[in-house]
């Protein structure tokens, strides 16, 4: 992927003909938390109250989804949003999903993921995780994934956005800001940069200055 930007402003282009679609394509960055903070509640409250598992088990798998989550985050950005297709079409799709983010970095309309996508993407990773645990298990692992989420889509926004002084904070922002302007093929983790140092994905030292 090009690692040039077109605009570091707040602005982007136009991605749909059509009106509707392209409303679609664009979401206020608090939309993912009037949805998914009812529905992580709803999970938690059903595994804790009403199937009663016990308190350590609610932990490890509340925060075995965080983990899953953080490399899911990982896979999708490394392997999914960076790929090169060859196709006109497929070239098209990717930049829909991830290259319109790259040209337009700043662009505060498409930084967090459209509900348009997001919900069924966390829909289908429900269902697929359901089959591996079973129903009552998923209700805390999906509480924990769908907070790992929360988390990640927030924080990107923050990222472009808000002013950080702390120094966890900035040094997620600098990591995150090294994968737009300096190298583009590393630093895929948003949220945090566990995995690319586990993978060997993370910035040389001469671009970690």
């Amino acid at each position: 992927m090009n690692k040039k930007f077109v605009s570091n402003k707040d602005e982007s282009a136009r991605l749909f003909k059509n009106d509707i679609f392209e409303a679609l394509s664009k979401t206020h960055w608090t939309a993912p938390l009037y949805f998914f903070i009812p529905i992580i509640i709803y999970l938690l409250y059903s595994g804790i109250i009403v199937y009663r598992i016990e308190t350590v088990n609610s932990l490890i798998l509340f925060f075995f989804g965080l983990l899953i989550w953080s490399a899911t985050e990982y896979i999708l950005h490394r392997f999914i949003f960076h790929y090169s297709p060859v196709s006109d079409y497929g070239k098209r799709l990717h930049f829909l999903f991830h290259g319109v983010h790259h040209h337009y970095p700043n662009d505060s309309g498409r930084l967090v993921m459209p509900p348009s996508l997001s919900i069924p993407l966390a829909t289908l990773f429900y269902l697929v995780f359901q089959q591996f645990l079973g129903y009552v298990n998923n209700l805390l692992f999906s509480a924990g994934f769908l907070t790992g989420y929360l988390i990640y889509d927030i924080l990107h926004y923050a990222i472009h956005h808000f002013k950080m002084r702390n120094k966890l904070w900035l040094f997620i922002r600098n990591h995150h800001m090294k994968h737009h302007y300096q190298n583009p093929e590393k630093g895929f983790g948003v949220s945090q940069p566990i995995w690319d140092y586990f993978f060997g994905t993370m910035f040389s030292k001469s671009q970690s200055k």
